[in-house]
């Protein structure tokens, strides 16, 4: 009779623990294609019944990352305000979901990260320098209102300001430079901003970078006078009395 109610509870357990593969299972497939679809009633009717927000998809992406690359910017949005959610997470290139936002310009998606804690300034490359390639300058100034180092250097070098001159857009390069960007700044390749401007062939960016650097020497001029002693007429020499 002991047997029989092991061997009972047993198969109750078995069937349970199966019923739980077979729903874990369908819901996996109904949030990533829910993703792929950008169908964000689903994903967070999932969310809500417990669903992991960080599960990743058979290649290994995590969902907000995959979210983010599709884009299912809807879905992004609301993985990336969903607390559990983790906003640090990289792809193969060390790129986070932050920087990928910042590079299309997806604002209010820039916006939900840095809320749940995604790093403005990771080491390397940054968000910042993801914004100022695309040229987008409400991100730019976000970013900057949020601490971003403006000057912050990749792994050769290069800052914001370099992409922004050789690959973002002229108002881009206005705005960083109004907030003070360095523009004497040299890459591992001894590179500055003006010779990024130069090698994209953006006469634009070269001609805002060029004016800014003669503003610069004017002033560093007129400092440089400023703190100059003033020449001291001497005395008249007195003749020697006999």
């Amino acid at each position: 009779m002991k047997n029989f109610k092991y061997i009972q509870k047993s198969i109750v357990f078995i069937w349970f623990f199966s019923f739980c593969l077979v729903a874990r299972s369908g819901s996996y497939e109904d949030f990533f294609k829910a993703i792929q679809f950008d169908n964000v009633r689903v994903v967070q009717s999932l969310l809500q019944r417990g669903f992991d927000p960080n599960t990743v998809n058979p290649e290994g992406i995590p969902a907000l990352m995959l979210a983010v690359r599709e884009p299912s910017i809807k879905v992004a949005e609301l993985l990336a305000s969903w607390p559990q959610t983790r906003t640090e997470v990289r792809n193969a290139s060390d790129e986070s979901p932050l920087m990928l936002a910042a590079l299309r310009g997806y604002l209010p998606l820039v916006k939900k990260l840095v809320d749940n804690d995604a790093d403005v300034n990771k080491p390397g490359w940054t968000a910042l320098h993801y914004a100022a390639t695309g040229g987008h300058v409400p991100i730019i100034e976000y970013l900057l209102e949020q601490s971003a180092y403006i000057d912050a250097e990749s792994p050769n070098g290069t800052t914001p300001l370099m992409m922004a001159a050789m690959y973002g857009s002229p108002e881009a390069v206005k705005s960083l430079i109004q907030a003070g960007a360095d523009l004497t700044l040299k890459n591992q390749l001894g590179m500055t901003a003006l010779d990024f401007a130069i090698r994209g062939q953006r006469p634009n960016a070269r001609a805002l970078i060029e004016t800014a650097l003669s503003r610069l020497a004017e002033r560093q001029k007129r400092e440089t006078a400023t703190l100059q002693p003033a020449a001291v007429d001497a005395p008249p020499k007195q003749g020697l009395s006999n």
